[in-house]
């Protein structure tokens, strides 16, 4: 089951890697960061994971010396690292209009050739 995750993490973080090193499009860019933003999340989670561990919240009574707890850092980080890429993929979607507005068109090559 884990192997399953680590091998979508690396399928997730590989293709949108290569759609923001090899697309043209503005959009699928920023597509590619997000997917790569995604495997990278799940990455994080998945290591945290501990296979018969339960959730590290408990009162003195019921801690005993053989309970296996969940790591609770790397899901913190992961939830923390969603809104900071809602955000950016936001704040990128809202370049991308603005330069559709601007230039007319989102083909990369096709800006870099008008602005010189």
């Amino acid at each position: 089951m884990m192997l399953a995750n680590y091998i979508g993490a690396v399928a997730l973080f590989v293709i949108g890697f290569y759609a923001m090193m090899v697309k043209h499009n503005i959009i699928q860019i920023v597509i590619g960061m997000g997917l790569t933003d995604y495997g990278l999340n799940l990455m994080i989670v998945s290591i945290g994971f501990n296979e018969g561990g339960t959730a590290p919240i408990y009162t003195f009574g019921e801690l005993t010396s053989g309970m296996y707890f969940v790591d609770p850092i790397p899901q913190a980080l992961t939830l923390t690292s969603i809104v900071i890429g809602a955000c950016v993929t936001a704040m990128a979607m809202a370049l991308c209009i603005r330069l559709y507005k601007e230039y007319g068109t989102l083909d990369a090559r096709d800006i870099r050739r008008l602005h010189g």
